[in-house]
């Protein structure tokens, strides 16, 4: 598919398909365009070849790149400083819990039962220890758990659990240079800069329609985005970061929320999302399944068994606690960085990567569908909001 417009044709056209199939069936979108770029890829290989749907052109390379960018800023945007404050303990427990037990757990049965090396077998941990951001956040804005506590409560778990696969990450397989030491100087300027040059420049400077506070934030996550890469990491680490940062101030502008949201989610994330499950080979799945299995079952089994008692232990009641588990144990946006990276350095090989893949967006599926399915704590979307967190939320605000 040579034809740049065809390519888009058929793209766009995938993520038409998967969101009605979303729609239909009620689940979300970000998973029907995984399933949908799986087996697009699949299908197109047999007949087109291994480049039809063109999953590596630059193009849409960039385009995916973008969405998982400004959807992580999104996700971190969405972080509110208050409830965070209220509810840290519960963060951090729950977060450190979700990254310490996959990450042992994975790099323990790819060592000693798939017989990795040691340093794939630690990459494997560091990709499967992750919480899919990217999915947390489109489940939650989908759903309206966005507004509620709960869901802001998953989200903060979801920073603390995605930060240590982040330094876990940088540690173990990152070089520590001077573009390192330049990275991390830069991003520690711009990240006490931000909260204090936005609002004074968005009120001096914004309100147009020419959508200059969205070229400033993009403007920021790019060239934040092209440091990170100079300096051997990835574009999408310091967009969560940002986004956290400004939550307190672009986060509560939700009309430019809202115009970044149809941006994302209308043109960007279904080229992130197709493209993520159109690089699984599935022959190589049906050649190994066992292998499939076993990651599968070692990021699942210790998610969970780590994670739904210390859920418990907030006080929230069995349905709470299975979802928030359920959700917290997905896995895409860091966990596909993570097997990229390690590709891409010669830690892991094609066939590991495609194993690695499969099962980060088969946690992204799974649970997430069962979540949605079976344990949806429906009661907390009709709460109003006045219930005793808010009313903490806003002494702690006046303290």
């Amino acid at each position: 598919m040579g034809n740049v417009w065809v390519l888009a044709c058929v793209w766009v056209g995938l993520a038409l398909v998967a969101t009605l199939f979303a729609m239909r069936f009620k689940i979300s979108t970000a998973l029907t365009e995984i399933i949908a770029g799986t087996l697009a890829q699949w299908a197109i290989v047999s007949v087109v070849g291994p480049t039809g749907l063109g999953a590596k052109a630059e193009w849409i390379t960039f385009l995916a790149g973008t969405g998982a960018v400004v959807l992580t800023f999104l996700a971190g945007a969405e972080l509110d400083p208050v409830i965070f404050r209220l509810k840290w303990k519960e963060a951090t427990a729950v977060g450190l819990v979700g990254f310490f037990g996959p990450f042992l757990g994975c790099t323990a049965v790819a060592h000693y039962i798939l017989h990795w090396s040691v340093r794939s077998s630690w990459l494997a941990g560091v990709a499967l220890s992750t919480t899919s951001v990217a999915v947390v956040y489109a489940v939650m804005l989908e759903l309206g758990f966005n507004r509620t506590d709960f869901g802001k409560a998953i989200l903060a778990a979801c920073f603390i659990n995605d930060l240590g696969t982040v330094i876990a990450l940088g540690m173990i397989f990152s070089p520590f240079t001077f573009r390192t030491l330049c990275f991390v100087v830069a991003s520690v300027v711009v990240f006490i800069a931000l909260p204090f040059v936005t609002p004074r420049f968005f009120s001096r400077y914004g309100g147009h329609v020419s959508e200059l506070e969205a070229k400033y934030l993009l403007f920021v996550l790019f060239g934040m985005g092209a440091l990170a890469v100079w300096a051997g990491s990835e574009a999408v680490l310091p967009a969560y970061v940002i986004g956290i940062v400004l939550a307190g101030t672009v986060g509560k502008d939700h009309v430019l929320i809202r115009r970044l949201r149809t941006l994302t989610f209308g043109l960007l994330t279904p080229f992130y999302f197709l493209r993520a499950g159109s690089f699984v080979s599935v022959p190589v799945l049906l050649g190994a399944p066992l292998v499939f299995l076993a990651l599968f079952g070692a990021k699942m089994g210790s998610k969970i068994t780590g994670l739904f008692p210390t859920v418990r232990a907030f006080k929230y009641q069995r349905e709470e606690g299975l979802y928030y588990t359920l959700m917290m144990s997905t896995g895409l946006t860091f966990g596909t960085i993570s097997a990229s990276f390690g590709l891409s350095h010669g830690v892991i090989d094609q066939a590991q990567y495609s194993h690695l893949v499969a099962t980060v967006i088969a946690s992204a599926v799974v649970p997430t569908m069962l979540a949605n399915a079976w344990f949806m704590p429906r009661h907390l979307l009709h709460r109003p909001e006045k219930d005793s967190s808010s009313k903490e939320a806003r002494a702690v605000a006046t303290d």
